[in-house]
């Protein structure tokens, strides 16, 4: 091969290399929310989660001690899984969750985290060493496990040190990104202390800065992110309405507060919401699917607002039936699981056509 025919092999490859690697940082925008929390007897010795405690109400004893799901035909679902009662511990569905995220459309998998050692926590190599295979990335949702600020500092920094490392590990311009649920718990004053620039325990230029995303709840959390310290905020929610960020109609005004603050803002969209086989009690926050049509009009609104990233909720929250993932119809004594009609892959297809569209009008 003579030097102009290797000149351009060179320049041919370089060119797909380029565009291969833009291709998947266009994806990173649309990031996905996957719940590693699942167990079953032949992998981990014990079902996790597929036998849900039913879940009391707050104030009304009528809808007290009802109970666990049992697992295998009885689960805490309003929908049974194309794979069963499967383990989040196993790579081969590891493999399969990875492969279907990524024939959705998505770059980012937001893997729900509850500290060192814990359940969410020990399989976390094989899914960063499986993503990668995938060309996916792995982002933290740290659930409200810590006490306090100086508690989280210490779990991150482990978290940091344990796995920042990883290829696959999600950087936004070389900096981890952190979705911190219930933000709201811990006083704002207390956030900015760690935060904020100029806090007196700030992490910020130390091994533990990074792009911390807050939940917008109500709409006075206006004033809790405006001086909070948090780089942006999400909505999570997949039940339109729910609360004041999860209610399409204030996206808007969300949108603007977050470029006057300099914040990102992530809309997150779900193709329904369905709990009561967890929750009886809730059924005023069912949001039917209506064939895709759900999904679709929180994609539309979410697009609409020109967002930096879209969140999706969920993959396989299957307790509160927002999940994407395989679900097939199924029968268990008197009560029958929702399904998605034909298709179980269909809010995979459906999800990829969604966020090509997203991607398009970027």
């Amino acid at each position: 091969m003579n030097y102009f025919s290797r000149f351009l092999l060179l320049l041919t490859i370089t060119f797909f290399s380029n565009s291969f690697a833009q291709q998947n940082d266009e994806r990173d925008k649309v990031q996905i929310f996957y719940y590693g929390w699942y167990g079953n007897p032949a992998t981990d010795g014990s079902y996790q989660h597929w036998n849900h405690e039913i879940l009391p109400h707050w104030n009304n004893p009528k809808w007290n001690n009802l109970g666990h799901h049992k697992g295998r035909d009885d689960i805490g679902a309003n929908f049974y899984p194309a794979l069963g009662n499967y383990s989040s511990n196993d790579p081969k569905i590891i493999e399969k969750h990875m492969k279907m995220i990524r024939d959705a459309g998505v770059g980012v998998v937001v893997v729900s985290w509850l500290g060192k050692d814990s359940y969410t926590d020990k399989s976390l190599n094989k899914y960063l060493n499986i993503a990668d295979r995938f060309n996916l990335k792995i982002a933290f949702h740290i659930e409200p496990f810590y006490k306090n600020t100086a508690e989280l500092k210490e779990q991150l920094s482990y978290l940091i040190k344990t796995y920042s490392h990883h290829h696959a590990f999600y950087k936004k311009e070389g900096k981890p990104l952190f979705y911190m649920y219930d933000s709201y718990k811990i006083p704002k004053e207390e956030w900015a202390e760690i935060l904020s620039k100029n806090g007196k325990k700030t992490v910020r230029n130390t091994d533990l800065d990074a792009v911390y995303i807050g939940l917008w709840v109500e709409k006075d959390d206006a004033k809790f992110f405006d001086s909070a310290g948090f780089d942006g905020f999400y909505t999570y929610f997949a039940s339109e309405g729910f609360v004041y960020g999860s209610t399409i109609a204030n996206w808007d005004f969300m949108a603007s507060f977050a470029k006057e603050h300099h914040l990102i803002f992530i809309p997150c969209v779900g193709p329904g919401y369905s709990d009561t086989r967890i929750r009886p009690w809730n059924e005023a926050n069912f949001k039917s699917r209506n064939n895709g049509k759900y999904y679709e009009n929180m994609f539309d609104a979410a697009i609409k607002v020109n967002p930096d990233f879209i969140g999706i909720t969920s993959f396989n929250e299957w307790h509160e039936g927002t999940q994407i993932e395989p679900a097939v119809p199924k029968k268990a004594g008197d009560f029958k699981y929702e399904d998605y009609g034909k298709d179980p892959l269909f809010y995979i297809k459906e999800t990829k056509r969604l966020t090509d569209k997203f991607l398009k009008k970027r």
